[in-house]
């Protein structure tokens, strides 16, 4: 937070803007769903009046997984009801339904056609990893977490995080969504314990690099006798790595600001100047003069006169690599 607080207002927001899009991200890939990062990264520019160049239009799925990550940590200081997860879940399925399937929308789920099960495995091989409790218990349920999540003021506020997680994933209140809100939650209680909306670092990206160990700690302490030491250590764990992991979004934010200061003077086109960001935002594979007319939208022959442009300025350079095609990289400066 220290190191975040040194930089001005613009870094701040750029990084600020990464770990929200990666928050967002990896919350919704955990669940396998992957949404497109420039949809997701253009919203929460958004919602939060950021000056983002190349925004773009986003689907109401996207907006309303960004709604509910901002109102958790953005108003992290407002109680929680069943009112608000409600809305939360309606942002989530803002169509009423999850992918072909028609579900229950900003209510507690039912359970018409049986008991709630997470399940894998090939039919007549099943495997049952969790059973959820009743349909009938969840208001009950519901209400005795709410309570406590507004009223227990003794724990610490990083414990309490680990232990709301744990409680209202294992309740399962809705009939679609609650991996995501379970994450929305914990955010909640961490920028509580942070004392600020701003966030550093991402949870959930850290828990979709260590799933297995994420889910096989969820079956063991749910399956047990609900002793929460080993899930609370594992989640501790997940948390410093969390923090760790920030380093990397830091460095590449004060590398973009650092790049761009050294570069104030040089004449570039609007073409150049976006493919630069795209690759200090961590481009991922191989430039090549093809991929560079993609991008920004013109013919070979000029992507090619703005890359050598850039090679004549000592911006960017043949990868030492080589292969069937020339691929470019961007010139570090040591």
């Amino acid at each position: 937070m220290g190191k975040m607080e040194s930089l001005g207002f613009e870094l701040q927001d750029e990084a600020l803007l990464e770990t929200l899009t990666l928050d967002v991200l990896k919350s919704a890939e955990i669940e396998g769903e992957l949404l497109n990062p420039e949809q997701v990264r253009s919203s929460i520019a958004q919602r939060l009046r950021m000056e983002f160049a190349g925004a773009m239009m986003s689907d109401r799925h996207v907006d309303g997984m960004v709604d509910m990550m901002i109102d958790a940590t953005r108003n992290c200081f407002n109680p929680l009801t069943a009112e608000r997860l409600f809305d939360w879940h309606a942002a989530l399925f803002p169509t009423g339904r999850s992918g072909l399937f028609k579900i229950s929308v900003a209510e507690w789920r039912k359970d018409t056609s049986g008991p709630m099960q997470v399940v894998s495995g090939a039919a007549g091989r099943e495997k049952v990893h969790f059973q959820a409790p009743d349909a009938d218990l969840i208001e009950m349920e519901m209400s005795r977490f709410i309570k406590w999540f507004n009223e227990e003021n003794k724990l610490d506020l990083v414990i309490k995080a680990a232990i709301a997680h744990l409680w209202f994933v294992t309740i399962h209140p809705f009939q679609d969504g609650n991996g995501r809100i379970t994450r929305a939650i914990t955010d909640m209680l961490l920028a509580q314990s942070d004392k600020s909306t701003q966030r550093f670092y991402s949870m959930s990206a850290q828990i979709r690099l260590e799933r297995k160990e994420y889910y096989e700690i969820l079956e063991k302490t749910q399956k047990g006798d609900l002793n929460l030491s080993e899930w609370i250590k594992w989640f501790l764990s997940c948390l410093i790595n969390a923090l760790k992991a920030t380093d990397t979004i830091l460095n590449r934010v004060l590398l973009k600001a650092d790049f761009w200061n050294r570069n104030s003077k040089t004449i570039l086109n609007e073409r150049q100047k976006k493919v630069l960001n795209k690759l200090l935002d961590g481009f991922e594979g191989k430039l090549t003069s093809m991929k560079w007319a993609k991008i920004s939208k013109c013919s070979k022959d000029t992507a090619i006169r703005d890359i050598n442009d850039l090679i004549h300025k000592d911006i960017v350079q043949k990868e030492s690599a080589g292969g069937r095609s020339t691929n470019y990289e961007l010139k570090i400066v040591k």
